[in-house]
This record gives structure tokens, sequence and C-alpha cells, in this order.
């Protein structure tokens, strides 16, 4: 089993990413629960640049980024492939794959943390930004259509986490009148 590694933290959503996507793909992999207070030597080597999680180690050699590691998944296992097959499809998953980090995440924690007059701001923002998600999606049982792929994997972060944020930052924003696709 020592093929496939995952240095990983539960908490985090990038790393629950990586577990989908091998355990969709039928990977067997060893998980190396990282301590983010104390880093690991292997974290710091695998990962030198960021020094965060989650790294991939497949035969040793690291791979770092939730989207990186992600897109490696699926070029080297290609059973259940994650990305579509057009390459139009694919790029464009890659795109709002970047948009949902880039914004929905960032987004969405801005209003969590924001005080006063900037909460309003951010709220306006990560709800903007939920609203691009809504219309990929709108329709269909998963952004590919049928199976669960790419994009489904990137923004499943929300069910894993959302409500939590939601609660913290005293907000309501993915609700079903809003965003009924998102929701479901």
């Amino acid at each position: 089993m020592g093929e496939v590694k995952v240095i990983a933290t539960p908490q985090s959503f990038p790393c629950a990413r990586i577990e989908w996507a091998l355990r969709i793909k039928g990977v067997e992999y060893e998980y190396l629960k990282e301590d983010l207070a104390n880093k690991s030597p292997l974290l710091l080597q695998s990962n030198p640049a960021h020094k965060k999680v989650p790294v991939l180690l497949h035969h040793d050699n690291p791979i770092a980024e939730s989207l990186v590691i992600l897109e490696y998944i699926d070029e080297t296992w290609k059973e259940n492939p994650l990305l579509p097959l057009d390459p139009y499809e694919r790029a464009q998953a890659r795109f709002w794959a970047k948009f949902i980090d880039d914004k929905c995440v960032f987004g969405v924690w801005g209003a969590t943390v924001a005080q006063g007059e900037e909460k309003e701001k951010a709220i306006d923002a990560a709800l903007e930004s939920l609203a691009f998600i809504e219309k990929e999606i709108e329709g269909k049982k998963y952004f590919g259509g049928e199976k669960i792929g790419y994009l489904d994997i990137v923004v499943g972060w929300m069910s894993h986490w959302l409500n939590v944020l939601e609660e913290l930052g005293e907000i309501e924003l993915l609700t079903a009148e809003r965003f009924p696709s998102l929701h479901a």
C-alpha cells in the first residue's frame, strides 16, 4: 500500500477532496495525519513552497495543491474519469474549479469573519459567486450530469463545512429559496 500516501488533516476540505477522488477511483492509499501546529519533516520536505496540506505522495513523488492533485489522480488512474473527456468541457471544469476556490471559498470565509459594513459587502460577494455556481448545476444531478465528477468533488466542501461557517458567522447563505440546486 506504500505506493500512494496522502499527507492530510481531517478538518481540511481540500484534503477531503483528495480522499473522495481516490475512493471514487478505487485507489488504495495510506493516510498520514498531519499536525498543523507541529508540521512534520515529511510535509516540509514534500511541500517546501507552501508548507501545507494536502500532499499526495505517489511512488514517493510529492504533488501539492488540491486542484493539481485531483487532475493528477484523474490522469494517473483512468478508471471512473473525474474530468470530462471533451477538451472544451474539461477546460470549463477547470475554470469553474478555480472560480470556486478563488471566489466561493474566500467569499464565504470573508462573509463568516467580516464585521459591520464589511460583513454586508462580503455576504453580497459570497452570494454573487454562489449564484454563478447555482447556474452551472441547475437542472442537473451533478455538475457533469449523472455521475460525480471533478467539480462535485471541488464544491463538496459546501455540504462538509458551509453550515458550520454560516453558524459561526451568524449568516445564512445557502438557502433552498436562493439556491435550490446547490441546496439539494
